[in-house]
Order: structure tokens, then C-alpha cells, then sequence
């Protein structure tokens, strides 16, 4: 059977984002030649801008699935650690702050990401992890376990000191160090929602 038009599209997507993210995690976004990256998987520039637009484009869509596996490795963190809603939702913010440590998430997502793609508050990406927080704190508010806050302003600030403290980490020069200080400052600070 052969494929179709759409399954044909997703595959050459599929190439594209594959040779991208070994591309950008060696050679980092701008030194990574469209030329280079379409020949190693067989296309033409014109596959690429036909799907992502330009080289900018085929970046967030990188980052979009990059990010999108960072957060669904914290939520298997945050599960397999178990405990209370507000322990899973911490585990979670822990868990995107030590991916800094990883090389890729390092280059692609914190660091190249943010200079080509501008602020990160503003990927879908991040959005998509902004609902959650945003659903697990009104849960978290229902039961009276947290203080009666805004929920969205405490949902942005939470998701804000996790993505900034994996900024930090991955910018500094002595990441492994300032990992832990990030954390436990991250849960110092978070824990100041929780009801009395």
C-alpha cells in the first residue's frame, strides 16, 4: 500500500526535525548549514521552507518537540515519585530544571531557542505547560490547600521561576552547581502558596 499525500508530508517533516535537532545540539543553530542538514537526510531546501517556512521556523519546531518531551518526563517524574497533587506539581518544576543539565535541552532549548525565538513565556510549548500548572493550582485551590490566590498570576510566576531557574543553570559556567541551589530556592519559593 503506499502512502499518502499526508503520511508522505509527516515523514519528510519527521526527517527534517531529526537532522535539525543532531544539527543544532552539535553545531548549535548558527552554524548549522539548511544545505548540510537537507542533504543528510536526503531533501532539498525547498522541503524545508515548504514545511517550516525557514530555518527560524524548523528551529521552534525543534524546541516544540523537545520541550514537549521535557514535560511529559517531568510529569513521569512527578508520578512515579507520587504523593499529594502539590508534591507532583513541585516534582514536575524540579524535574524541567534539572533537564539544564542535559547538552541538548542545554543548547536547543535554553539557550539558541530564547536568542532565535524570543521570549519563551510566548512558545506554545510553554503555554501548553502553563495550562497544567494553571489546572493542577486550581484544583490544588479547591481543596484549600493552597492560599487564596490569583490562579493565573501564580500559575505564570511558578512556570516562570522553573523555566528561569533552567535558564540559569544552562548559562552558567558551573551548571551541576547551581542546579541545586536553583532547586532548593525553586521550592523555597513555591512552597510559600501552600495554605498554613
Amino acid at each position: 500500500m503506499n502512502p499518502t499525500r499526508a503520511e508522505m508530508m509527516q515523514a519528510t517533516r519527521s526527517k527534517l526535525i531529526g537532522a535539525a535537532r543532531k544539527a543544532f545540539a552539535e553545531k548549535g543553530f548558527a552554524d548549522t548549514s539548511m544545505d548540510d542538514l537537507t542533504a543528510a537526510v536526503g531533501l532539498t531546501r525547498g522541503a524545508l521552507y515548504h514545511n517550516f517556512g525557514d530555518k527560524k521556523g524548523l528551529l521552534a519546531a525543534v524546541v516544540d518537540q523537545i520541550d514537549a518531551e521535557m514535560a511529559a518526563r517531568a510529569l513521569d517524574e512527578a508520578e512515579r515519585q507520587g504523593g499529594s497533587l502539590w508534591d507532583m506539581l513541585i516534582a514536575e518544576g524540579t524535574a524541567y530544571i534539572e533537564a539544564a543539565l542535559e547538552p541538548e535541552v542545554q543548547r536547543i532549548v535554553l539557550l539558541d531557542g530564547p536568542a532565535v525565538l524570543g521570549d519563551p513565556s510566548r512558545w506554545p510549548s510553554q503555554n501548553a505547560c502553563l495550562d497544567a500548572t494553571r489546572r493542577s493550582l486550581e484544583t490544588l485551590a479547591g481543596e484549600g490547600a493552597i492560599k487564596p490566590v490569583d490562579i493565573e498570576a501564580a500559575a505564570r510566576l511558578l512556570n516562570g521561576a522553573a523555566l528561569n531557574a533552567a535558564l540559569w543553570v544552562a548559562a552558567s559556567e558551573h551548571p551541576a552547581e547551581v542546579l541545586k541551589s536553583a532547586i532548593e530556592t525553586f521550592k523555597q519559593l513555591a512552597s510559600g502558596l501552600l495554605a498554613e
